[in-house]
């Protein structure tokens, strides 16, 4: 029996290439350089039709730029739709150079910019509250959210200055907290504001 075997020879890369920036940049930014990252000229990354895959994503997110040689951004990228809460945002992505084949693992590294408001669940919070409270009773409030991460996040609470409540945020519990007793007969209803602040 005689038979003939073939074997692909690939050739391995030469290292992973790894990219930050922040998330929102708009298409067509430079991400990094591919082709000095790789020591190529433009000529080789088009000859040998580099390209980036994202296997398994739906979108394209970078392409090769055989002008210049850089890693692009195909359109933007929302950190917080792509990987949520999560504090690390990591895409991986194939770099694919043709004649002969060579293969090197990129992963991009998404950064969160602070692009996300604090947002209370509702814009008036409404609350009933007895004449006869006491001193140092506690009202608590839903928390606001804030679809960022880290110093971006919500980092404090400000209460406007008013006459009868502080305010007390203890491990993201937010309370208003009755300092001066309530007289229906001065006011009937109090207003206040509260302000939630991220980074």
């Amino acid at each position: 029996f005689c038979f003939s075997l073939f074997i692909g020879a690939l050739h391995p890369a030469c290292g992973d290439l790894s990219y930050s920036f922040p998330e929102e940049k708009k298409r067509g930014s430079a991400i990094g350089n591919i082709a000095k990252d790789l020591g190529h000229d433009l000529k080789t990354l088009s000859s040998r039709k580099a390209r980036v895959d994202f296997e398994g994503m739906h979108k394209r997110y970078c392409d090769i730029s055989f002008d210049s040689g850089d890693l692009i951004t195909s359109e933007r990228i929302d950190r917080e739709s792509l990987c949520g809460k999560k504090p690390s945002c990591v895409v991986k992505a194939d770099l694919v150079l043709e004649n002969p084949l060579e293969l090197h693992r990129v992963s991009l590294h998404v950064q969160d910019v602070n692009d996300n408001s604090p947002q209370f669940n509702e814009e008036i919070i409404q609350m009933e509250i007895r004449e006869s409270a006491e001193k140092g009773n506690r009202f608590s409030i839903e928390e606001a959210h804030d679809a960022d991460i880290g110093q971006n996040d919500i980092q404090r609470y400000v209460l406007q200055k008013n006459d009868n409540f502080i305010l007390v945020v203890e491990n993201k519990r937010v309370e208003l907290v009755l300092e001066n007793k309530l007289d229906r007969e001065k006011h009937k209803e109090i207003n206040l504001l509260l302000t939630a602040l991220d980074g």
